[in-house]
């Protein structure tokens, strides 16, 4: 079964839902049914615009911390297909909207960060990039997704804070363009991106590859032995332990 649900909607919309519950954690699976059907979206002339959201209550709760222990050969695999899943989203070349339905933290909030244009729900729920609390280090396609949204004050107090905040705090963080009231939140999110999938196909797509391919570039440009170095911080004794605390508080048994 996917881990990413397919649905469409009027005006070529198609909506994305990442399924893997509780918390639509990232592993490999995900990753993969991501990237599959990002690729099936770009290829489909109907889809006209894409709309990624969460089931239940997550967004997305980032990196499955449950998962089990990889050797260096099963984090390179990771590490490449992280990179490919968020380059994918990053440059797809139609209108992208993240509709942040709940909790969106660590890597979750990456991926809704890699859209175009972000909408949440006006609701009680967490956001934050919280991974230097936990010990974990930010592949460097994420650092860039950062910085290209984000002014360098916002990223900063994000990324070194390490802090989860009410969803309230959204908008002034930069994390999202705009909160919506539950009753109106899925109508409007659809209707905009509807409106921007109308758009002239290659005046957007052209316009899109011009804002973002220096990031693209600096992604490209990193080695395999950058990534790996980077990765490796997850596995120093400070990091690990403070991950086993993460976990036991949230019930956690098993994992990196």
């Amino acid at each position: 079964m996917s881990t990413v649900r397919v649905s469409d909607g009027d005006g070529g919309v198609r909506v994305l839902t990442l399924d893997r519950p509780p918390a639509n954690a990232i592993d490999e699976a995900l990753l993969q049914d991501l990237l599959a059907a990002l690729a099936t979206a770009r290829a489909e002339e109907a889809v006209r615009a894409l709309v990624v959201t969460g089931a239940g209550v997550f967004f997305s709760g980032g990196f499955d911390l449950g998962s089990p222990r990889r050797d260096d050969a099963a984090t390179a695999r990771l590490n490449a297909l992280y990179r490919e899943a968020h380059v994918a989203l990053l440059a797809l070349p139609k209108p992208t909207l993240a509709m942040v339905n709940g909790h969106a933290t660590a890597g979750g909030l990456i991926i809704a960060l890699a859209c175009d244009y972000r909408l949440g729900r006006d609701a009680d729920y967490k956001i934050g990039l919280n991974e230097v609390a936990i010990g974990a280090s930010f592949p460097l396609v994420a650092h860039e997704i950062v910085a290209l949204r984000l002014p360098h004050a916002r990223a900063s107090e994000l990324l070194l804070g390490a802090a989860l905040y009410p969803a309230s705090q959204a908008t002034r963080l930069g994390i999202v363009d705009e909160l919506l009231p539950e009753d109106r939140f899925t109508d409007t999110v659809l209707r905009r991106a509807a409106r921007m999938g109308a758009f002239p196909h290659d005046a957007y797509a052209h316009t899109k590859a011009r804002l973002i391919a220096p990031v693209l570039a600096r992604i490209a440009a990193e080695t395999p032995a950058q990534a790996l170095a980077a990765s490796a911080i997850w596995s120093t004794p400070e990091s690990r332990a403070a991950r086993k605390a993460q976990r036991e508080k949230i019930g956690i048994r098993a994992g990196r």
